[in-house]
């Protein structure tokens, strides 16, 4: 798993995001930070998920979870920023990490459903559909 980008950048983000909990409540920001959390890490644990999925479409069902948990965390990241929880650069450090990270998880969902949709494996092997290139 060291070598899956996904993988990796979720942890990381999750990391970040345990921080950033650890702070609000220390800041006596209890409801947000709560919230925040469980949306932040379950990014990566649904990730983790995919990569184990019995079948192509229960990977994709899971990669869309992971997204759907990115865009939540997007939500929360924005309330914090509107109610001076988070600084601009604080925000938009976390926020530019959660972009990239739902822009890779859209772009593993839809090659999944295409490769889904044309057939052209039937084994259902997952690493079939699971290919990410690190150089950017």
């Amino acid at each position: 798993m060291a070598d899956n980008i996904i993988a990796k950048k979720t942890e990381d983000f999750a990391v970040r995001i345990v921080k950033l909990w650890k702070y609000l409540t220390k800041s006596k920001e209890y409801e947000m930070s709560t919230q925040i959390k469980r949306s932040g890490t379950s990014i990566g644990a649904n990730v983790i998920e995919g990569l184990f999925a019995q079948s192509k479409r229960d990977f994709v069902s899971k990669m869309s979870i992971a997204l759907k948990e990115c865009a939540e965390t997007q939500y929360w990241l924005r309330l914090l920023h509107r109610t001076e929880y988070l600084t601009d650069a604080e925000f938009s450090s976390l926020n530019d990490d959660a972009e990239e990270i739902g822009k890779i998880l859209s772009s593993i969902i839809n090659s999944a459903k295409k490769a889904i949709n044309n057939n052209n494996n039937n084994n259902n092997n997952v690493d079939d559909i699971f290919v990410i290139d690190d150089e950017e």
